[in-house]
């Protein structure tokens, strides 16, 4: 069964969502959670207090937050487990929609990425 990384990326300092998105989130994840796909997941704070490792050409690099340079950041992650790929696809969309929903003045971007356990190809 092909497992998958959600991500939400939006503009840093945002400001917190409405509760309504939380209470909407909680039944969303709950239901999603009772069916076997919703397997982890949370939200992030911010770039204030992350570090990066760069390695660049052999060497390694330090570089501390916040940054100033950075348009999107990681808000939330979620590890998801589906049976299709259509399906990963459809309940993503519905993620975004209570999004759209319950804060629609802010942009925002889910991503969905196929896990890779090892070498071989992603479940078409």
């Amino acid at each position: 069964m092909p497992r998958f990384m959600g991500f939400v990326r939006m503009e840093e300092n945002v400001g917190t969502p409405p509760q309504a998105l939380f209470d909407a989130m909680d039944t969303y994840i709950g239901q999603q959670a009772a069916k076997g796909v919703f397997l982890d997941g949370g939200g992030l704070y911010g770039t204030e207090d992350a570090v990066n490792f760069v390695v660049r050409k052999g060497e390694i690099t330090r570089v501390d937050g916040p940054y100033a340079e950075a348009k999107e950041i990681v808000g939330g992650w979620a590890i998801l487990q589906y049976d299709t790929v259509e399906q990963a696809v459809a309940e993503q969309q519905e993620f975004a929609d209570l999004h759209a929903k319950y804060w629609p003045e802010v942009t925002m971007v889910a991503t969905l990425r196929q896990i890779s356990d090892g070498p071989e190809q992603p479940a078409p």
